[in-house]
Formats: C-alpha cells, sequence, structure tokens
C-alpha cells in the first residue's frame, strides 16, 4: 500500500530531522532559500519532516485513515492509479506552499514544516469520492459528512491564515485542500457526477 509507504519514508525522515537541527534546516521550506537561492528541493523536502512528535502523529494519522481511500479510488478511476496517487502526493506538496512562496519571498525569516498541506488535500480527495464519509473532530463525538466537513474547513483555513494568530500555516492547509478537490477533476471531469451522485443530486 502507497500509503504506508509514504508514512514510513516521513517518518523516517521526521525522526533523522529531530536528532539534528541543522539536517532539519536543510530540508524545511524557505521562501527565501528557495526563491533567491534556488534551492527547490525544498518544495518538497519540507513534507518529510515536522516540529514535533505531535505535529507528525497527526498528519500521519490523517494521511493512514484517507489515504487508503484515494489510493483505492485513484486505482478503480484511473489505468495508472497508483502511479498518479504518488504524482498527486507530491505535486500536492508544491502546489500547497506556492502561496506562500510568492508572498515571503523576500522574508528570509520565514520557514514551514509538515506534510500537512498534502494530507489536506488526500483528505479533500477522499472527500471527492465519497463525500457522505463521517470525519471526526477533536471533542466531538459525532462524525461530521464530509461535504458539510469540507466547506467549514476551507472558511477556518481562510479566517486564521487572516488573523495570522498562530505558527499554523493555514494557507497551506487552504491551497492544498483545493487542490485535492482539482486534481482528480482535472484528469477525469466525469468524477465529479460521481461526487453528486453520492448526495443523490443526479
Amino acid at each position: 500500500m502507497l500509503t504506508l509507504v509514504l508514512i514510513v519514508l516521513t517518518v523516517g525522515v521526521s525522526l533523522w530531522g529531530f536528532s539534528d537541527e541543522r539536517r532539519l534546516n536543510q530540508l524545511l521550506f524557505n521562501a527565501y532559500a528557495v526563491w533567491h537561492r534556488r534551492q527547490w528541493y525544498r518544495m518538497l523536502s519540507y513534507g518529510l519532516i515536522h516540529a514535533g512528535w505531535g505535529h507528525l502523529i497527526f498528519n500521519m494519522l490523517t494521511l493512514y485513515f484517507f489515504g487508503p481511500v484515494v489510493e483505492q479510488s485513484f486505482t478503480a478511476a484511473f489505468g495508472n492509479g497508483r502511479l498518479l496517487f504518488v504524482v498527486f502526493y507530491v505535486t500536492a506538496l508544491a502546489v500547497s506552499t506556492t502561496g506562500d512562496l510568492l508572498k515571503y519571498r523576500n522574508y528570509p525569516s520565514y520557514s514551514a514544516l509538515g506534510a500537512s498541506g498534502a494530507v489536506s488535500a488526500i483528505l479533500f480527495a477522499a472527500i471527492l469520492f465519497a463525500p457522505e464519509m463521517g470525519i471526526y473532530i477533536f471533542m466531538i463525538p459525532i462524525p461530521i459528512p464530509g461535504y458539510i466537513f469540507a466547506p467549514l474547513y476551507l472558511l477556518y483555513c481562510v479566517y486564521m491564515a487572516r488573523r495570522g494568530t498562530d505558527n499554523i500555516g493555514h494557507s497551506a492547509h487552504f491551497w492544498g485542500a483545493i487542490y485535492g478537490l482539482l486534481f482528480p477533476l482535472l484528469c477525469r471531469p466525469a468524477i465529479f457526477h460521481h461526487f453528486l451522485s453520492q448526495l443523490g443530486l443526479a
């Protein structure tokens, strides 16, 4: 299962980064270094490292639960579904942070790390394929249907990104989520009809 491969790879590199701050700094996303020093690898490598155990576990649990849904859906929808799943995840890492690259390219102190943008893409692709799937949120014991969770999540990301009061990349979460919807639809627009039919609208 490709999802497990991604999890093992991410956990391994994150643990490697935990033990050496110099290694961590070489891999994290730094908009200034990407833009002015042409260190483009950082657009991908930042997704393999995390700020701590909580950050890592949360992202990997989300990937563990929703990655197989997307992986299986890609396999069913596309002849080259496994390869496309890898392409989707890798490009989601780059796409989700492109907005921050443009915004912070002249700010050497701005850095980010973690797979959250790509994981958001996985989550929203799963919602596209199974919109009635229940999603649990911390402190709420009742699952929220994906088609309700999705717009609430996007609004939350926009609101928190504008506030800018925490150290979380809400912009990357937002663009990762949008990419998670667009990528499958661009590959096969008929998926939208499947989405509507799941909700009894087609």
